[in-house]
């Protein structure tokens, strides 16, 4: 959820935050249907980390750029295959699908905050070693087998 704190608006629509490197340099390229928004959050609060490019984007999108007050310094409806800079340094960028400026009636100095929407936790494959003579790995007939077990006595109540 997004909110202009000045005039009291709301944008309920689902909101993720970029603040890694790698969730930074996706950003919405190549998403075919924006239907959320993305919070950047930058390392620095310049203008020159705040310029955005539209290159390998499918749709246009608003994009809001906040100082570190979280106050707008600048906003517009960014069109692809075109480069954009803030009027002013910008500590923060929400991107989002055409209208998000109309619904929160942006203008210059508005206070935005944000709520993130609840994400799932991703599993992530991680190696583990597993104890001597144990294996995981696919025998001839597609079973998975080990070479030794141990027996485990459970105690009784």
């Amino acid at each position: 959820m997004l909110v202009n704190e000045t005039k009291e608006r709301t944008w309920h629509g689902h909101v993720k935050l970029a603040d890694s490197f790698f969730k930074r340099f996706r950003g919405l390229m190549l998403v075919r249907n924006v239907n959320y928004a993305l919070v950047f959050v930058l390392p620095a609060e310049t203008k020159a980390n705040a310029s955005i490019h539209m290159f390998f984007m499918l749709s246009d999108i608003d994009v809001i750029w906040l100082d570190s007050a979280r106050r707008v310094v600048d906003f517009k409806t960014a069109r692809k295959w075109r480069f954009y800079a803030p009027k002013e340094p910008a500590k923060y960028i929400i991107e989002g699908p055409v209208g998000l400026i109309k619904t929160l009636d942006v203008e210059e100095g508005d206070l935005i905050s944000w709520t993130p929407s609840e994400e799932k936790e991703r599993a992530v494959p991680v190696k583990v070693s597993l104890p001597d003579g144990l294996s995981f790995e696919k025998g001839t007939n597609g079973m998975a087998l080990t070479e030794s077990v141990r027996e485990v006595k459970v105690k009784g109540n």
